[in-house]
């Protein structure tokens, strides 16, 4: 299982590599660059699932979202 994840925000397309948390589902994201804050999209349970290129521990696992 992988635990980084890089994550691009859709805002200002910055890359960042992350730690993806392996108990829970992180809902909001900083972008380092222009601020703003991310939240998943709609259908998502996280803001790996949907800006990172790795989904989150548990929908790697099959376990599904973790919402």
């Amino acid at each position: 299982m992988k635990q980084d994840s890089r994550i691009t925000c859709p805002k200002c397309g910055e890359t960042s590599s992350e730690q993806m948390p392996t108990d829970a589902c992180q809902w909001f994201y900083e972008c380092p660059a222009c601020k703003a804050v991310l939240r998943p999209l709609p259908g998502d349970c996280c803001v790996f699932c949907s800006y990172g290129d790795t989904p989150c521990p548990p929908v790697q696992q099959g376990r599904g979202c973790c919402a």
